[in-house]
């Protein structure tokens, strides 16, 4: 059974309330102290919300910056054909330079985000249906308006977000959904245990329970702790078995060889 306060929730987020109205009702719904989402949606998007539950919130960065898909209508201002507009997308993928929104709440600072896809899906007169996967961070709507100025104006009408990280639409659930679940006590057949969706983005390293009591309260990993060959990823989580330890960093100095970035004291 999955702990709740330190899950996740993969949430299909309606049109209309922001990103974080939904995670604060989540919050509410079920009485926790604290709750997150990880990547905000404008208010008429919808899709893919993952939701930080509990302690899984000091957790939310390793899941946070990873690609995202999106599913979008964009309406242009004039007909131009197939041809042009998909040889115009092909130069807005890769590396490309945005100014962050007047409304956004990021500081307005060009930045580089790289687009790895850009397609179109179907074409009705001015509407245009396409799908990107972007680097997180990336805004759709800057991307239909930047690709606008070059074939006479565009604009996006509707975007729904597909995949975000380890998340997909497949198994997101609607706020109907969610309440109904916590209705008839079966919440915990959604819940996403935080210790399993870390292994999906950081890689799992086995160590030692010799000095788990103080491995607890912080101390650093040193080469003895280690099961197997000491990780070349900068970032790994540790676990003895099953059971998650904690998230830490390289730091190299003699015996010591990483130090926590989070330890799940909850350990039995």
């Amino acid at each position: 059974m999955a702990n709740l306060n330190f899950s996740l929730l993969n949430i299909d987020k309606p049109s209309g309330p922001t990103s974080f109205q939904i995670s604060d009702f989540i919050r509410k719904s079920l009485n926790l102290k604290k709750t997150s989402h990880m990547g905000t949606l404008d208010p008429k998007v919808t899709g893919v919300l993952p939701v930080t539950l509990g302690r899984t919130c000091k957790l939310s960065n390793y899941f946070m910056h990873k690609d995202k898909t999106y599913v979008g209508i964009m309406r242009l201002h004039e007909i131009i054909s197939e041809k042009k507009l998909k040889q115009e997308m092909k130069n807005f993928i890769g590396k490309i330079t945005q100014l962050p929104p007047i409304r956004s709440s990021v500081k307005r600072a060009e930045r580089v985000r790289e687009v790895k896809t850009f397609k179109i899906l179907e074409i009705k007169e001015k509407d245009v249906l396409f799908e990107t996967r972007v680097e997180a961070g990336t805004y759709i709507r800057k991307i239909c308006h930047d690709l606008g100025e070059k074939i006479g104006g565009a604009h996006m009408l509707e975007l729904r977000r597909t995949q975000a990280g380890i998340f997909d639409e497949s198994t997101a659930i609607t706020l109907y959904e969610f309440e109904k679940l916590i209705q008839e006590n079966k919440l915990d057949s959604v819940l996403v245990p935080a210790e399993e969706a870390i292994k999906k983005v950081l890689p799992e390293i086995q160590i030692r329970d010799d000095d788990l009591k103080h491995l607890l309260t912080g101390k650093p990993l040193m080469k003895k702790d280690f099961k197997n060959k000491i990780p070349e990823e900068e970032k790994f989580a540790a676990f003895i078995g099953d059971k998650f330890v904690g998230v830490y960093k390289k730091f190299e100095d003699g015996d010591i060889v990483a130090r926590a970035e989070f330890v799940y004291t909850s350990f039995p």
